[in-house]
């Protein structure tokens, strides 16, 4: 006696809508060796800007140098993980996609705080009239 054998459900690896994301684990790799790239970079970035102003003679003050062009290479950083979101998002990884995103928005406020404040510290140094702050809490300039 045959009976009838009933047609698969539903096969996902066959037909026009193949399910062809990224394998799981190469996503979770790739985003978090990016992720740890990126995050080097930028501190190496902005540690020579940190070093930029620090000397080892008591008497020597020194002044940091602008931050203008350490911005810049953290705009670079930024750059490269909107790409790299752009590729991954093409490769059907989800996550890396979403970790470069959120590094891209990351830098991004980081960037545009970093800008404030060195505009600022722009405007006080053209301010020659006014180097010395005038407040009830601030000691008088002689």
């Amino acid at each position: 006696m045959n009976l009838p054998v009933a047609p698969p459900a539903f096969d996902a690896t066959r037909g026009p809508r193949r399910c062809d994301r990224a394998d799981t684990g190469a996503d979770i790799g790739v985003g978090c060796g990016l992720v740890l790239l990126e995050l080097t970079a930028l501190v190496i970035d902005f540690g020579l800007w940190f070093l930029s102003g620090v000397t080892l003679d008591p008497v020597e003050i020194v002044k940091a140098d602008p931050l203008w062009g350490y911005l810049t290479a953290a705009a670079g950083v930024a750059a490269f993980a909107l790409v790299a979101a752009l590729v991954a998002a093409r490769a059907r990884a989800v996550v890396t996609v979403v970790s470069q995103l959120v590094m891209a928005v990351l830098i991004t406020v980081v960037i545009c705080v970093g800008a404030l404040g060195q505009a600022h510290d722009d405007r006080a140094v053209d301010d020659g009239a006014r180097s010395c702050p005038t407040g009830p809490a601030t000691p008088r300039c002689d």
